[in-house]
């Protein structure tokens, strides 16, 4: 599960994996997992740290030719889930911690990796973020509020 994808089952998942054909298109991967800890409020989740670096050097879901860019993520939390016989039971994925890091607009998972070699998928979850107007508007508001009242704070002290 990832912050737009899923929640998917293990075979879901699993075509969803193979078929991007991953590690034909990054052969030099490295995922970069670092700072693993367990959840202390889910004692059965171990959350983890990841800076993914990678070159496109092969063709990626049969389609996407090799570009030779070299791919940095920004770094994204991850975790894994276990029952009780330890075996995972749900993994998320993708979690953007700073979306100012790396060459992927800021975007986790596959939507990174597609976005950085310049072939990014057709919907806004597949693209940087960008502000909507609503939230320009929002924002717009608290400003004309802010200088509203410092305008008749003005008046209120004399």
């Amino acid at each position: 599960m990832g912050p737009v994808v899923g929640p998917l089952s293990k075979e879901q998942f699993i075509n969803a994996v193979t078929g991007f054909d991953f590690l034909t298109a990054f052969p030099d991967n490295n995922a970069q997992y670092y700072h693993f800890r367990v959840d202390p409020f889910e004692p059965n989740r171990v959350w983890t740290t990841q800076r993914g670096v990678a070159t496109h050097t092969g063709v990626m879901a049969g389609r996407f030719k090799p570009t030779g860019k070299r791919i940095e993520t920004p770094p994204q939390a991850l975790s894994l889930k276990f029952n009780e016989r330890g075996q995972v039971e749900q993994m998320t994925v993708g979690y953007v911690m700073d979306r100012s890091v790396g060459n992927t607009g800021g975007l986790g998972g596959i939507f990174g990796y597609l976005y950085a070699i310049g072939s990014p998928l057709p919907f806004p979850e597949g693209r940087p973020w960008s502000m909507s107007w609503q939230y320009r508007f929002f924002n717009f508001l608290g400003r004309l509020a802010g200088a509203v009242s410092k305008f008749f704070a003005r008046f209120s002290k004399q």
